[in-house]
């Protein structure tokens, strides 16, 4: 996972609206956007818009079957995220300077 990727994933998963909606596709496999609507109390809109920045980070996938739209968790992004900051915290530091 590059630097880009690295912020991407951050950006999304840092709005508490976008982690509680990863959360719970992740939790029931998959859910439709009307589904993730009821639970949260946000508009379709925003919804949509929230998925689509999780989708660009590459943490789900939107499928679209007949008039829904469904979105499954990638649980290999989050493992991936999770190695690249193990990666950058053990990076060794340059010697402090005097």
């Amino acid at each position: 996972m590059d630097r880009s990727q690295i912020e991407k994933v951050s950006k999304a998963l840092a709005d508490q609206t976008r982690l509680r909606i990863f959360e719970a596709i992740s939790a029931k496999g998959q859910m439709n956007c009307g589904e993730i609507v009821s639970m949260r109390g946000v508009t379709a809109a925003t919804v949509s818009h929230h998925l689509k920045v999780l989708n660009e980070a590459g943490l789900v996938v939107c499928r679209r079957e007949g008039q829904f739209v469904y979105s499954q968790a990638i649980p290999e992004a989050i493992v991936a995220y999770g190695r690249a900051l193990t990666k950058i915290s053990k990076r060794k530091k340059s010697a402090p300077r005097r």
